[in-house]
């Protein structure tokens, strides 16, 4: 096997079109050979700056990823523990193709064999939008439930779905790649129409540094490495708002997003769920924008709590329960326009929260474009 794999590696520099070795390793693994990819794919991982080892590598990964069976578990495992592979953002990504092609049961390998703490951390979460009940699952309740990842960001989210959560888009993995839904365009055909008019009582920018990055965790990506741009913006009303009147209001707010829009350049504003907002922010974090691959599922769920927990106006020190109830005291908006500022190509997020005491209203645009 040595001496195959050998020759395999020495000639993926000179190859045009590596689906050859795909075939190789898929017949391999078909034939309940998964050490042997797992082997090829260490043997590529110190090459990955060429793309025939690239390639070659993330095919064998995604096999063994989603090819059902604890022993192709435990050999993408082993692939990616190897020195020369191991990074964050392949443990995140890893993570959530082991949760997308396995049962619980099978990947309680992950907390007793070579795994990261990363790796372990994203598969909790990953599996948690899943809907498995992590602290019941035997292999992998242990750990959950352990107090020594306490120091890890993800460990501040709850380990089971609140209602909002239920029915995120998850995207869905396959050998040859991956499909996930786009629900952008966060207003346009949804939930009941808000005519506008009414009065808007006097307006201060209320925006810090701080509170717009935090509204826009979920859509960072997009201006971090594709062609996006954002605006957050947070506004005090000088007495209640009335939720008729927000659509005047954005008009009115001074938004870059809706500079140009008047009577030729209509303003649509639809009313929304909480979960309906809450499934933009976390589609826009873990699946990425034009250019970017995303979060993945367990910091995408991390990112879309922070975004949404910022645009509640929540006051600092509040559980994730507590959370959630204030977003669901919040009115929510989505909000579409023809300006120039949105691209209009597939990547388009409006969304606006008022305060539960109608004071604050919380602003999040997003575009991006290929």
């Amino acid at each position: 096997m040595a001496d195959e794999i050998r020759a395999i590696v020495a000639g993926l520099a000179e190859l045009d079109d590596v689906s050859g070795v795909w075939a190789v390793a898929e017949e391999r693994v078909g034939r309940g050979d998964p050490a042997f990819a797992a082997d090829l794919g260490i043997a590529c991982a110190a090459a990955r700056h060429m793309w025939q080892y690239r390639s070659v590598f993330d095919h064998l990964l995604r096999l063994l990823a989603t090819t059902r069976g604890s022993g192709n578990v435990a050999q993408a495992l082993r692939m990616v523990a190897c020195p020369r592979a191991a990074d964050r953002k392949l443990d995140r990504y890893t993570a959530s193709l082991l949760a997308s092609g396995h049962e619980a049961e099978d990947l309680a390998v992950a907390f007793t064999g070579p795994a990261s703490e990363e790796l372990r951390a994203c598969l909790v979460h990953e599996l948690v939008l899943r809907g498995v009940v992590v602290e019941e699952t035997p292999g992998i309740a242990g750990w959950a439930l352990s107090r020594h990842w306490s120091h890890h960001p993800l460990h501040q989210l709850p380990l089971a779905l609140c209602d909002m959560e239920r029915g995120a888009d998850l995207p869905s993995y396959g050998v040859h790649g991956r499909s996930h839904s786009m629900p952008y365009d966060s207003s346009a055909g949804r939930g009941p129409a808000v005519p506008g008019g009414g009065r808007v009582p006097s307006v201060k920018e209320a925006t810090t540094q701080a509170a717009a990055a935090e509204m826009s965790r979920a859509v960072a990506n997009w201006a971090e490495e594709s062609n996006g741009r954002v605006e957050a913006r947070v506004f005090a009303m000088s007495e209640p708002l009335e939720p008729a009147s927000v659509p005047t209001a954005l008009r009115a707010l001074g938004l870059e997003c809706l500079r140009g829009a008047g009577r030729k350049t209509a303003v649509s504003v639809t009313v929304r769920p909480v979960a309906e907002a809450w499934r933009v922010l976390f589609a826009a974090a873990s699946t990425g924008g034009a250019y970017s691959s995303g979060l993945y599922g367990a910091y995408g769920r991390l990112a879309a709590w922070r975004s949404l927990t910022a645009l509640a106006q929540s006051p600092d020190g509040l559980t994730a329960e507590e959370v959630a109830e204030r977003a669901r005291c919040c009115v929510w908006y989505g909000f579409s326009a023809g300006t120039d500022w949105f691209e209009h190509v597939a990547w388009d997020i409006g969304l606006a929260a008022l305060a539960p005491d109608h004071r604050g209203l919380a602003v999040l645009a997003a575009t991006d474009t290929d």
